[in-house]
C-alpha cells in the first residue's frame, strides 16, 4: 500500500506539476492566446481588412443553421453530449487502431479536450500532455454548459488560412457570414481541424472535399441529415469562391488601414491594446475604389505628360465622415499619406479663407478692387499668366483667382485675420502670419484646407473630419461609439452662403469648369503653388465635398500643371462615379446670377465712375 501510495505522488506530481490554472469563467477563455488583431470594416458593415489573425465576430448556436456545429460534432465527437469531458470508448477504439497502425492515426480526443488543447496546454505531443488534457477537459465540463463548449470550440478552432472561428472561415473561404453556410460548406469546414494547414481548400481542395464526404457520412450515421440529403450533398461539394479573402487590396486601401487605426489608438488611449478590436470605418469601399481609380487613371494618362508623379484625394459627407481616403497612388510603394500628412502650399485654393475674412470685415461680393500691380513691403505679386484686369469686383476676383486683388485683401484685413480666419475654419496648425499667406504661402494639408470648405457648405457650421465610427471588440463589447457634434458656427450664415455662391461662380465660369458636372451644382476653387509645384482643386456638391492635390514628392516642378486641369479633372471624374445613383439637390446657397453683356458693361462702367469718385475725394481732402 505505502509502495502504491508513493508510486500515484509521483505520477500525480510528475502529471500535474506545472498543470496551467484553468480560467475562472468562460469568458475568460474567449480572450485566452489571442494575438492583436484588428478588424477593419466599412461603412456598409464590409470586411476590409485583418491585420493580425483573423478572428471575425463571435456567433452563437442560435445564430448558425443547426447542420453547422452537427457537421463538428459528428466528425469529432460523436458523443459529445453523453461524456463528460473525456470519451473512454473513442479513447480506447484510438488505442487499438494505433496498435494495429502501428503508429497513431487517431487521437480519441473530444471536443472539451482540443479546446483545452488549443486554448490552455501546450502544442506537445505527449502522454503526460493528454494526461492533463483529460484532467481540465473534466474541470471545464463542471464549469460550463456542453452548448457553451461548443460554441466556445466554434468560436476559437483553427479552420487555415489565418482564420480562428467558424465565422472567420465562412468569409475567408466562401466570402460570407457563416449564418449563411449551406450544408456542403459546413461539411467543408468541419473536414478542416483534423489538419488545418494541409487540408485548407485554397491549398488541397481535393483532399478537403474527400474529408467533407468523411463529414456528411458521419452526420448521416448519426441520423443529423437522411440518405437523400447525404446523396445531394455529396454530388455537389462546396468549392470556395476564388478571390473570397476577406482582405480588399492594400494598394487601394492601405492608407486607410494605417489611418483607421491610429485614430482608434487616439480614441481608446490605453484600450487600444485590446486582442480583438474591429474598427467601424466612414469609409464606403465601392467610392474608395472610384477615388483611387480616378487618381491612378488622371496619373496615367494626362499626368504622365506633365511631369505629374503623385496625387492624393480626400471624399467626406457634409459631416465630416470621410468616405474615401487615397494617400497616393500605391500604398504598397509608399505608406506615407499624403491626403493628411504631406504639407503643401496650396495657393489659390486658400483664397476662399481670405475671402471669407474679407466678408467678416464688411466687404462683400460686389466690392471692387483695382487689379493693377502692387507692391507689400517690397513683396510684388502677380496674376497668374500676367496681365491687370482694372477695376474688378471681389466675385470676380475670386472666380478668375486675381492674386494681386487676394494681396491688397491680405494688406487691409491684416495677416493674422486671416491666420485665426483659419484656424475657425478648421486649419488647426500654426500659420505664419506674413503677408503673402493671402495667396497660399502656408502649407497645409488635403484634409485640413477640405475641412475649411465644409463650412462653406453647411452654413457657417465648422465640422471635424473623422474615419472611425465604432470600435468594438469580436464579442460584440462596444469601447467607443461617435456620438453627434455640434462645433461653434465658424461664421455667420449669411457670410458661408455668401461664399459658396462665389465659389459656384469659379466652376460655373471660372477657373474651375473642368470640374463641372452633368446634374449636380458643385462650388469649388483651384489652387496653384509656386512654379506648378503643386496644384489643388477643393470642391463640394449638396451630397459630398473632395479635394485633389497633385505633385511629386520631391517638390520639383510639374509641366505647367495648375489646379484648373488635371486636378480638376480627376475631381470630377471621382465626383461624377459617387453622384451616379444620387438624385440633384440644390446646394444651401443660391446660385451666381449671370450677368448680360450689357450688365457686365455698366457694372466695369460703374466700377471705373466709383474708382474715379473715390480717387477725387481722396485730392479734394488732400
Amino acid at each position: 500500500m505505502v509502495a502504491g501510495l508513493f508510486a500515484f505522488a509521483l505520477f500525480w506530481r510528475w502529471a500535474y506539476h506545472d498543470l496551467p490554472e484553468l480560467p475562472e469563467s468562460g469568458s475568460a477563455l474567449w480572450e485566452v492566446r489571442r494575438e492583436p488583431a484588428v478588424t477593419i470594416l466599412d461603412a456598409q458593415g464590409r470586411t476590409l481588412t485583418v491585420r493580425g489573425p483573423l478572428y471575425a465576430e463571435a456567433v452563437t448556436l442560435d445564430e448558425l443553421p443547426p447542420y453547422v456545429p452537427q457537421a463538428f460534432v459528428a466528425i469529432e465527437d460523436a458523443r459529445f453530449y453523453a461524456h463528460e469531458g473525456i470519451d473512454w470508448r473513442a479513447i480506447m477504439r484510438a488505442m487499438l487502431v494505433n496498435l494495429r497502425a502501428g503508429e497513431i492515426e487517431q487521437g480519441g480526443s473530444t471536443l472539451t479536450m482540443q479546446l483545452i488543447k488549443n486554448l490552455v496546454l501546450s502544442p506537445e505531443r505527449t502522454i503526460r500532455r493528454k494526461v492533463q488534457e483529460m484532467r481540465l477537459a473534466r474541470a471545464l465540463e463542471q464549469r460550463l454548459a456542453k452548448d457553451e463548449i461548443l460554441e466556445l470550440y466554434l468560436n476559437r478552432v483553427y479552420l487555415g488560412e489565418q482564420a480562428y472561428g467558424i465565422e472567420a472561415a465562412s468569409r475567408r473561404y466562401f466570402g460570407k457570414p457563416a449564418t449563411e453556410l449551406t450544408l456542403q460548406e459546413a461539411a467543408l469546414l468541419a473536414a478542416l481541424p483534423k489538419a488545418p494547414s494541409r487540408l485548407a481548400p485554397t491549398v488541397n481542395l481535393e483532399e478537403a472535399q474527400a474529408r467533407a464526404q468523411d463529414v456528411l457520412q458521419a452526420m448521416l450515421d448519426e441520423g443529423y441529415i437522411d440518405s437523400l440529403t447525404y446523396l445531394s450533398a455529396v454530388a455537389t461539394p462546396a468549392v470556395p469562391i476564388e478571390g473570397a479573402e476577406i482582405v480588399a487590396d492594400p494598394a487601394v486601401f492601405g492608407h486607410v488601414y494605417d489611418a483607421a487605426i491610429a485614430e482608434a489608438e487616439s480614441l481608446l488611449g490605453p484600450d487600444a491594446t485590446a486582442p480583438d478590436l474591429v474598427v467601424v470605418t466612414t469609409i464606403d469601399a465601392d467610392l474608395q475604389r472610384a477615388a483611387h481609380a480616378a487618381v491612378t487613371s488622371g496619373l496615367e494618362g494626362a499626368g504622365a505628360q506633365l511631369d505629374a508623379g503623385q496625387a492624393a484625394l480626400i471624399a467626406m459627407d457634409l459631416d465630416g465622415a470621410v468616405r474615401a481616403m487615397v494617400g497616393g497612388t500605391d500604398y504598397l510603394d509608399s505608406q506615407f499619406n499624403r491626403a493628411t500628412q504631406a504639407l503643401r502650399q496650396p495657393g489659390s485654393a486658400f483664397k476662399p479663407v481670405v475671402f471669407a475674412a474679407a466678408l467678416e470685415a464688411g466687404y462683400d461680393p460686389a466690392s471692387t478692387f483695382e487689379d493693377e500691380p502692387v507692391d507689400i513691403e517690397g513683396w510684388t505679386p502677380e496674376n497668374f499668366g500676367g496681365g491687370y484686369r482694372g477695376r474688378i469686383t471681389l466675385e470676380d476676383a475670386l472666380k478668375r483667382s486675381i492674386n494681386t486683388v487676394a494681396a491688397q485683401l491680405g494688406q487691409a484685413l491684416g495677416a493674422q485675420t486671416i491666420v485665426e480666419m483659419a484656424r475657425r475654419l478648421g486649419i488647426d496648425r500654426d500659420l505664419a502670419a506674413h503677408p503673402s499667406i493671402a495667396l497660399g504661402a502656408e502649407e497645409v494639408t488635403l484634409q485640413e484646407l477640405t475641412t475649411a470648405y465644409l463650412v462653406f457648405a453647411n452654413d457657417g457650421r465648422a465640422r471635424e473630419p473623422f474615419l472611425v465610427s465604432e470600435i468594438r471588440t469580436t464579442r460584440g463589447t462596444v469601447l467607443y461609439r461617435r456620438e453627434p457634434r455640434e462645433r461653434a458656427p465658424a461664421l455667420l450664415r449669411e457670410h458661408a452662403r455668401a461664399m459658396s455662391t462665389m465659389l459656384q461662380a469659379v466652376v460655373r465660369d471660372g477657373t474651375g469648369q473642368r470640374a463641372q458636372l452633368a446634374r449636380h451644382r458643385a462650388a469649388g476653387k483651384t489652387g496653384t503653388s509656386q512654379n506648378s509645384r503643386d496644384a489643388w482643386f477643393i470642391g463640394y456638391t449638396a451630397h459630398l465635398a473632395a479635394g485633389v492635390w497633385v505633385g511629386n514628392d520631391d517638390d520639383t516642378a510639374m509641366a505647367n500643371v495648375t489646379g484648373g486641369g488635371l486636378p480638376a479633372m480627376i475631381w470630377n471624374d471621382f465626383m461624377t462615379a459617387a453622384h451616379r445613383d444620387l438624385a440633384p439637390q440644390p446646394l444651401a446657397a443660391p446660385e451666381p446670377r449671370r450677368r448680360s453683356e450689357r450688365e457686365e458693361g455698366l457694372a466695369a462702367f460703374y466700377s471705373e465712375l466709383s474708382a474715379r469718385f473715390e480717387a477725387a475725394l481722396e485730392d479734394t481732402e488732400g
